[in-house]
């Protein structure tokens, strides 16, 4: 039987995790991290958690992963917040394609996507409120680190759950019944939208994203600490084109995390602006 882990040893894990995704565990947590790396270690077989953490740093890409989708909170719903998509339809966007003058597609950026519900929300969103969707193509990109997550977000099957704030003229254009109570994404949505596994704390995976106009970052800082946040805000600076704006969730800032962005206040929400004249 595997032997608990001690207070020296979540602190060592939580450093590793910490240094490797940018969240950081606290003692309110140590009850779901210790069961999650119990979990792995009887699974993996190996005989203690000095063993097991030896394998994770110095040869367990694939553990590490796995450990990674264990440990990641996936928790939404389709129209989450739904201020931010109305601000976004509203304001936004119109205020993007007045700035466009290239031809260049409008780029939105979902991070995390967690199980797909944010980005489809924003897909669905474009396709029935925003009339210049007929206009512009729009290339929609979501990313999370979960793999797992990922391949569920690519299936597209969901509860009643995560389906109960759309009104019911969507969800019957959107989703097809399933025979276990759930619903499917239908095809155009599904294929309207690129999921990619992200890591926003490696420069190695976010140095390709660039040239966004809109980036979606809601509710992922408050698991980071105050240096993983300046630095997710520094990531989502470059990625963003001059002008382009990043929403946040309700109870985070960027004012509180980073100076290099402006505030804008509209009607229906608050969003972060790239000055238009940073490059």
């Amino acid at each position: 039987m595997t032997s608990a882990i001690s207070q020296e040893e979540f602190v060592k894990f939580r450093e590793f995790f910490y240094r490797k995704t940018g969240i950081h565990f606290d003692d309110g947590k140590r009850y779901f991290v210790d069961k999650r790396l119990l979990e792995r270690i009887a699974a993996t077989g190996v005989e203690n958690f000095r063993n097991y953490f030896m394998n994770l740093r110095f040869q367990a890409d694939e553990e590490l992963q796995t450990l990674v989708n264990l440990m990641t909170v996936n928790e939404t719903y389709f129209f989450r917040e739904e201020y931010q998509l109305k601000c976004l339809v509203t304001h936004v966007l119109p205020e993007v394609a007045r700035r466009k003058t290239d031809g260049s597609p409008i780029r939105i950026w979902s991070m995390p996507s967690s199980s797909g519900e944010e980005p489809y929300s924003i897909a669905m969103y474009l396709l029935e409120y925003w009339k210049g969707i007929a206009d512009w193509d729009v290339e929609l990109v979501a990313s999370d680190i979960d793999t797992a997550i990922l391949e569920r977000a690519r299936r597209s099957v969901y509860s009643p759950r995560s389906v109960h704030n759309l009104p019911a003229r969507l969800l019957e254009k959107y989703f097809r019944p399933r025979a276990d109570g759930d619903y499917q994404l239908v095809d155009e949505l599904r294929q309207s939208v690129e999921f990619t596994r992200v890591n926003l704390m490696s420069p190695a995976d976010v140095k390709h994203y660039r040239e966004f106009d809109v980036i979606f970052c809601r509710n992922l800082l408050i698991y980071f600490d105050d240096l993983s946040r300046r630095q997710a805000a520094d990531t989502f600076f470059d990625a963003l084109n001059p002008g382009g704006m990043i929403c946040l969730g309700h109870s985070e800032s960027m004012s509180r995390i980073s100076s290099l962005f402006n505030v804008r206040k509209f009607p229906e929400a608050i969003v972060y602006q790239k000055p238009l004249e940073a490059r």
